[in-house]
Parts: C-alpha cells; structure tokens; sequence
C-alpha cells in the first residue's frame, strides 16, 4: 500500500477531498502551469501531456486547462510560479516530502517550516530524504467496478510497473514516461479512474501505530491545507483501525 494512497483513502472517507474540490482543481491547474513553462505542445512536452491527464482524471474544465496552459507559456499573466521540493521529519521519524507551487518562496517556506514544528516534526536539509521517493505515476480505480484480469491486462500491456491490491482500490504505478500511455489505454477499455496523477512514491514504508499515525495524519493535513503545497507525501504506513476523527 502506498503512504499516499492510504492517505488519501482516509480524506476520503473524512469527506475532505468533497469538501477540497476548488483546491483540488488548483492544484491540477499549478502542475499545467509549471509543466508548460517548459513548451506549450503536449505532444512534446511529457510532462505537460501527464498534467493535462491528471487534469481530467479530476474533471478539471477544459477552458481552465487551456488557460493554465498559456499561463505557463507566458502568453496570459499568472504564471510566475516555481517549483520546489521541502524534505522534513514528521512524529515518529516519517520521512516528509512537501511539493510546493509558489509565487513566493520565503513566505511558503516559513510557513512550511512553521507547519513541521507545530506537529511534531522539523525541517530537514535539502536531499535528506528525497532519495527515499520515487517520482512515478499513480493511478487508482475502483476495487469492486471492474474484474481483476481486465485491469491487469489493459494497464500491464500499455506498460505499467505494478498493479496493486490497496484494499478498496486498484493502485498502478507507471514510470512517468508511460504515464499517459496506461492512462490512455485503460480509458480505451472503458475504466473509470478515481485518480491519476505523477506522484512521489515511498521504496519502503514504516508502520507506525494508531497514536503516531493520528499525529502524522495531522501534520500532513496541515500541510495539505496550505495554499501553497501541491502534494505531501510520506513513507508511512497507517494501521487499518486508525480512527480518523
């Protein structure tokens, strides 16, 4: 089970990906802007060509996609943003990976830095746990909503690394150059995805227990709600009987 997709499986069942739309469309729209300041043509750009797929594995409209494109390219003002990682600790010595879209880096990284403190964790050094993440894609569908052979067969044979049994859900784990490719042909077969997006992937994960998962879930939706953060990712496993109130 990857930190991430148990993570979000809990917001899920919190409600708070519902509640977190708006932002959720903003951060699909700050991934296009960031992935076309490198080229306006998704047939180009791989990059682009994944942002604009996570785009619409969250209905982001197509208006709002074009836009966001001409941001990054320069065309339309509201581009000037950049890109970062911040690499931390949090309770228990989880390891911390904070994507960040910014048009203020001084302001973002005291609030950051802020954040850690606050519940229980601390700013870690450039480097210091980002070789612990592996940038990939990551796909989820509906456990129950399609059979097993046909998910394996569509994404495997586009060129998935792995398909992943995370309880409720399919997880597939693409390299980021095949990212669209699996997306591509999993929609050609008619599978309906909950989520598609590039992500920073744990090589290992820590269990922790119920109390030490509650403080890291904390830590990471406070991270989460900040206007500026993309992503939180982290090498944590949770306990299935976690509460998560």
């Amino acid at each position: 089970m990857s930190g991430h997709s148990k993570w979000a499986n809990i917001q899920h069942r919190k409600g708070r990906q519902d509640a977190k739309r708006g932002k959720i469309f903003t951060k699909a729209a700050k991934e296009i802007i960031i992935a076309a300041k490198t080229g306006g043509d998704p047939d180009s750009n791989s990059r682009l060509r994944a942002a604009i797929a996570a785009a619409k594995a969250v209905n982001l409209p197509k208006d709002k996609i074009e836009g966001a494109i001409r941001k990054g390219t320069g065309e339309d003002a509201g581009g000037d943003l950049t890109e970062t990682f911040y690499e931390g600790y949090g309770p228990g010595g989880i390891a911390v990976m904070v994507e960040v879209a910014t048009d203020n880096k001084n302001r973002t990284v005291a609030e950051v830095r802020h954040l850690f403190s606050k519940h229980g964790g601390s700013m870690g050094e450039n480097g210091s746990v980002g070789w612990m993440f592996d940038r990939k894609g990551v796909i989820s569908i509906e456990k129950n909503a399609y059979p097993e052979d046909k998910i394996m067969e569509a994404a495997l044979e586009a060129g998935a690394d792995d398909v992943i049994d995370d309880e409720d859900e399919w997880t597939i784990h693409t390299a980021m150059t095949d990212f669209t490719a699996v997306r591509d042909a999993l929609e050609a077969a008619g599978i309906a995805m909950q989520s598609a997006e590039l992500a920073m992937v744990p090589q290992n994960l820590v269990a922790v227990d119920s109390d030490m998962g509650q403080k890291v879930l904390r830590l990471m939706d406070a991270l989460d709600d900040n206007d500026d953060v993309q992503n939180v990712y982290a090498n944590v496993d949770f306990p299935d009987d976690m509460p998560t109130d």
